[in-house]
């Protein structure tokens, strides 16, 4: 099957799922996506076939994969809750599928893996030792793609910083730092005076991701790859350029404050996921820096969109300012660099 044009992806509803499938669809790819709930037998939308099913039935996943080349593994519980329930179950579903099938698995992964002696920089063989739950269940997610790659399917895998864009869905940037589908007055920054922080522009991974998967056949059966996405040196860069772009679209600057993790701490124990982003907390007080170089290495560039015109597109996406502009085609019109 490796060498067609069919690819599953599993969390098309969601940020990086989403963004995937519609690049993938831009480059010619014949895309699936799976989806919950009622549908029209097989609905297309947006170039992309929507099947009736559920990424924890493995039946489902498994006919939904038939003749599939790549399979993309994008879903996650959504608000952090029932980790430990339901995101080794969805990822054995898919390696199951990719077996059957001889199919190439695409993983977007996470920092989560690391504690802070592998930071502040860190390459794709840094140690894995991770402090939280969640932590230690992506841990074992890539050591099940690892033993998946000698039972006949390949794996790549990108990891990139926190997600923002015009669907990145929940993530930090659209629920921390501003808030969604209102004017942009104040912003907040979660991360200590002088901390590092890495960002990722969603477009990007997607892109990168896209690029990788046309040469699929000639990485390693298992492969890995960080991005270096955008680096916040000081932990106000990315929170100064909101600030830039508001004030050049609106005229009025926003205010810049400190985000307010004594509610999280008071309300965590009655909010899942406000518990949940309290166990991360450390990802915002460790710079936390990603070594591209085998990716460069592989494509000879990082996708990557200068930093105020992703902000400007994410802001218009998530209707903090209002354009003109297709969110989707200006996150497309990425320079590469």
């Amino acid at each position: 099957m490796a060498g067609n044009n069919k690819v599953l992806v599993l969390g098309a509803s969601g940020g990086i799922g989403g963004e995937l499938a519609r690049q993938l669809c831009d480059a010619g790819w014949e895309v699936s996506a799976l989806k919950r709930g009622a549908l029209q037998a097989a609905e297309r939308r947006h170039g992309i076939r929507w099947l009736r099913g559920d990424a924890l039935n493995r039946q489902d996943v498994l006919d939904a994969a038939r003749g599939c080349s790549v399979i993309v593994h994008a879903v996650n519980p959504p608000g952090y809750r029932c980790w430990a329930e339901l995101v080794l179950p969805m990822l054995d579903n898919t390696v199951a599928a990719a077996t059957a099938e001889g199919a190439t698995i695409v993983l977007p992964g996470t920092v989560y893996n690391y504690r802070p002696d592998a930071f502040p920089m860190f390459a794709e063989d840094a140690p894995q030792r991770p402090l939280t739950r969640k932590g230690a269940i992506r841990v074992e997610l890539e050591q099940r793609l690892l033993a998946a790659s000698g039972r006949g399917a390949r794996v790549i895998i990108v990891r990139a910083g926190d997600f923002f864009g015009p669907r990145a869905g929940n993530n930090w940037f659209s629920q921390g730092l501003v808030k969604p589908g209102q004017p942009v007055k104040t912003i907040s920054v979660p991360g200590r005076a002088g901390m590092g922080h890495q960002w990722a522009y969603l477009p990007d991974v997607a892109r990168t991701m896209v690029e990788l998967l046309a040469r699929r056949d000639t990485l390693e059966p298992f492969a890995r790859f960080h991005m270096a996405g955008h680096w916040d040196a000081d932990g106000r860069q990315m929170s100064e350029a909101i600030r830039r772009v508001v004030a050049s679209r609106t005229g009025v600057a926003p205010r810049i404050r400190a985000f307010p993790w004594w509610l999280v701490t008071l309300a965590s124990p009655f909010v899942t996921t406000l518990r949940e982003m309290l166990e991360m907390r450390y990802l915002w007080r460790t710079g936390l820096r990603m070594d591209n170089a085998r990716l460069v290495a592989e494509l000879g560039r990082e996708p990557h969109t200068p930093l105020e015109q992703a902000v400007e597109a994410a802001l218009v996406g998530m209707g903090c300012l209002a354009g003109d502009e297709s969110p989707a085609l200006a996150g497309r019109a990425s320079a590469l660099g």
